[in-house]
């Protein structure tokens, strides 16, 4: 029997050009920020596009700005951002799990409140938030920066649709054997939904780490500062070295980078609604 020669479809050269010059521009202000990172100001505002030799000057520069330390920066949006991701991830995946395995129409109804609560833009609660915080003496705290993120609709509803792949029948059978309702949450449910929890603490890390507009209400000292306050003050002078800044913003993106290069595939998994 002889097998006839197939021929493959490929793709017109055209699709190639194509998603070869997407990811060119997609890259480009990427690679634009670190290069400037080594160069001065004036090379930097003259777009030169090979690296430069002022790295290490950008960087004494950098440790040598007034009136608010990078390490200090730091130090506030790591502390802050951790303390967010764990408190939202526990309190938003309950939530879900509970809007998911307890269901009734009363439940539902809540969840489309919840739903609903998303069009609401933070500008217009922001007023109202920084009035009961200064009053609860909670301004340059870090339980000031956390609380009005702990619970988001986002979070929830995430888990809950997440959570109906999740299987009922091994929560019957553990009830069965006597475990608890929050060792079934902590034993059998986490370890399942693994896939969703890390695809929710990438982006909770990366929406606190580049969080802007309430750290710069809420924290009023210098000394509470976070990274994104941190690289708006370097341009808060009647000059700014752009060399310097671009540093700066470097410094700012590689956590988010490095969590989400090192935990992509699992960030892909929660997205589709994976689990384990």
């Amino acid at each position: 029997m002889q097998i006839k020669n197939t021929k493959l479809n490929k793709a017109p050269a055209g699709e190639y050009v194509f998603i070869i010059i997407i990811c060119l521009l997609s890259i480009f202000p990427f690679y634009f920020m670190l290069v400037s990172a080594t160069n001065k100001s004036t090379d930097v505002i003259a777009g030169r596009m090979i690296p430069g030799a002022y790295l290490i000057q950008n960087f004494k520069n950098l440790l040598t700005t007034p009136t608010v330390s990078l390490w200090r920066s730091l130090w506030n949006s790591l502390r802050t951002t951790v303390i967010q991701t764990v408190l939202s991830i526990f309190v938003c995946s309950l939530a879900g799990y509970g809007f998911q395995v307890y269901r009734d129409k009363k439940k539902d109804a809540m969840m489309n409140i919840l739903l609903l609560s998303m069009m609401i833009p933070f500008a217009s609660t922001m007023i109202p938030l920084f009035k009961m915080f200064s009053a609860a003496h909670l301004l340059n705290t870090t339980l000031g920066f956390v609380l009005p993120s702990i619970s988001t609709a986002f979070l929830i509803f995430f888990f809950r649709q997440n959570s109906q792949a999740f299987p009922l029948e091994t929560i019957q059978a553990a009830r069965v054997d006597g475990l608890s309702e929050i060792g079934i949450y902590l034993k059998i449910y986490m370890p399942i939904m693994s896939p969703t929890f890390a695809a929710a603490a990438i982006v909770t890390f990366m929406n606190a780490w580049n969080n802007y507009l309430w750290p710069l209400i809420v924290m009023q000292s210098n000394n509470m500062r976070t990274m994104p306050l941190f690289v708006t003050n370097l341009t808060a002078g009647y000059v700014t070295d752009y060399g310097m800044l671009m540093l700066a913003v470097t410094i700012m993106t590689l956590p988010t980078i490095i969590l989400f290069f090192t935990q992509q595939k699992r960030f892909v998994e929660g997205i589709t609604g994976s689990i384990k």
